[in-house]
């Protein structure tokens, strides 16, 4: 009863203190029922409380209630409970404190998959290296959990490992003194032999802008003549580092983005500062259905500006701006304070009903999704900066439409489920055995082609996976595709992520496709004189 008293006590005050803000009395006199709602949830709450067959887990019951609260608001209103703060801020704050590994648990160690570049960890582990131990305790059968645990921990302080690394009969040891781990939003970038620049982004954290901008400066120095920005599967983030990017590839004066709200300080409008240089090649963005928020920002303005173009199919559709906001417990409410507009006046978010995240998301995986063109009749249309025809409606509408991503057969799809690791294991054991393989990378990138004894090994492989019952003629079907999921795997053993990215386009039909489209690109921008 002590708590049911706190909870009512608590209610009792905030419709006090609800009611004397300005907030509350707009309500009010608006004649809201708020305050009958209101009490109709004390008495549930007494109800429950007195009459359910065991004892109430406040707590967890409250929690719920203050998810049900938020997501009546609309898809992207949420209420964070203090336990996934630190995990959340981190996410997008650019840096944590510890060794600096990818990693997988593969039969039951800790295996690295690549050391992250500058980290502790950097020169002193290997992909394919497997932790044994840390600081002398076993670290068999350990979890992801216990992982950060073990491996996280203050700047300065010390790790001993022992390592299991191929080609070694003894255990390596290691000791790594943790430090800042950077969180890289740029996954790859490299100049490929047409002169077209490739930069991956995956999120908009607190050091993108830096990293990106960092990023075009590197690939100019290497002869970079054109640009594509993948943002494919980019959820957002940080709309702040979006305004930076932007404006790094515009002149002044150009209105990058807008925003509308009730709060007079949701109300803004962003251009572009004026600066003597700029980034002056044409830029394609490539967007899909997974593209939301500061990637859609960042796609909306150039194909607004017509300082780029865009390509792939429809974005998400991600135009709420959310604010956080603290409670006492260390938990936060992050609330919609306003909506996101293009240049043009085009309205980023997607419609919803009554904040119905199931069916909201569900639409994300209609496989017609954003790529019915005969759609377009029912869209809202809105003019570039040089008068082309954009279409609003939701999203980002791409100028071309490209074809669906190449698919794998459902066998292959089994084997990488039942094993994600897969590919990785067999390069990282072939990568010992073939060490001459890592001496040349331009010759390993344009004229090594995984031999057919490795293939037959692999296919062998495959089979012994008996649960998965792997149609062994189907599965042939998708022998070049195998072929370069190795060649990647052995791209990244040898030398790191970019390279390993770099076989992978070799495989992304819409990167190839998207690379054919420059000449409109360049034609756009040079129409709006950016170039």
């Amino acid at each position: 009863m002590k708590i049911l008293k706190h909870i009512s006590v608590a209610a009792l005050v905030l419709i006090g203190v609800f009611a004397l803000s300005p907030s509350g009395q707009a309500l009010f006199a608006q004649g809201s029922d708020f305050y009958d709602k209101w009490r109709d949830f004390q008495d549930m709450v007494k109800i429950i409380n007195t009459n359910y067959v065991e004892d109430v887990d406040w707590d967890k019951t409250m929690i719920g209630a203050q998810n049900g609260l938020m997501e009546a608001l609309d898809p992207h209103s949420v209420f964070i409970g203090a336990d996934r703060m630190d995990q959340i801020n981190e996410s997008f704050r650019g840096n944590f404190e510890g060794i600096g590994i990818e990693f997988d648990i593969i039969d039951n160690y800790i295996t690295v998959i690549t050391p992250i570049v500058g980290s502790p960890s950097d020169g002193l582990l290997f992909p394919g290296d497997q932790i044994v131990k840390i600081d002398k305790a076993s670290a068999y059968k350990i979890t992801r959990d216990g992982v950060f645990d073990k491996l996280r921990g203050p700047k300065g302080s010390r790790v001993d490992l022992e390592i299991a690394r191929l080609g070694e009969t003894d255990l390596v040891p290691v000791t790594i003194y943790r430090d800042k781990i950077p969180i890289y939003s740029v996954l790859a970038k490299f100049v490929m032999d047409d002169g077209t620049g490739y930069i991956l982004l995956n999120r908009f954290s607190s050091t993108t802008s830096e990293e990106v901008i960092t990023a075009i400066a590197e690939l100019q120095d290497q002869g970079m003549e054109r640009l594509i920005i993948d943002l494919r599967n980019n959820s957002g983030g940080y709309m702040d580092e979006v305004i930076k990017i932007v404006d790094y590839i515009l002149p002044g004066g150009e209105k990058i983005l807008s925003t509308k709200g009730r709060l007079k300080n949701a109300n803004e409008e962003m251009f572009s500062k004026h600066k003597p240089t700029y980034y002056k090649q044409p830029i394609i963005a490539m967007i899909n259905r997974g593209s939301a928020s500061a990637s859609e920002i960042l796609a909306g303005a150039l194909q607004d500006l017509d300082r780029g173009m865009v390509v792939g199919e429809t974005s998400f559709g991600k135009g709420l701006v959310q604010r956080q906001y603290p409670l006492r417990d260390g938990s936060a409410v992050r609330v919609t304070v306003a909506r996101y507009y293009t240049p043009s006046g085009r309205l980023i978010q997607r419609q919803y009903e009554n904040g119905d995240a199931q069916d909201y998301y569900a639409e994300l995986y209609d496989k017609d999704y954003g790529k019915d063109t005969t759609g377009f009749k029912d869209k809202p249309i809105y003019k570039t900066k040089t008068g082309r025809t954009v279409y609003g409606g939701g999203g980002i509408t791409p100028d071309v439409t490209l074809e669906d991503p190449d698919t794998i057969t459902r066998d292959l799809a089994n084997v990488r489920r039942a094993d994600i690791r897969f590919f990785f294991k067999i390069a990282s054991d072939y990568a010992v055995d073939h060490p001459e393989l890592g001496e040349d990378w331009e010759d390993f990138f344009k004229n090594y082609t995984v031999d057919d004894k490795l293939m037959e090994e692999v296919y062998e492989k495959m089979f012994a996976l008996e649960d998965l019952k792997l149609d062994r003629e189907k599965i042939r079907e998708d022998d070049q595709t195998i072929r370069y999921y190795i060649k990647s795997e052995l791209a990244a053993k040898f030398w790191g992520r970019n390279e390993q990215y770099q076989v992978r386009t070799l495989m992304d039909n819409q990167i190839q496709e998207a690379r054919q489209h420059f000449k409109e690109a360049r034609e756009i921008a040079e129409a709006a004189d950016y170039l």
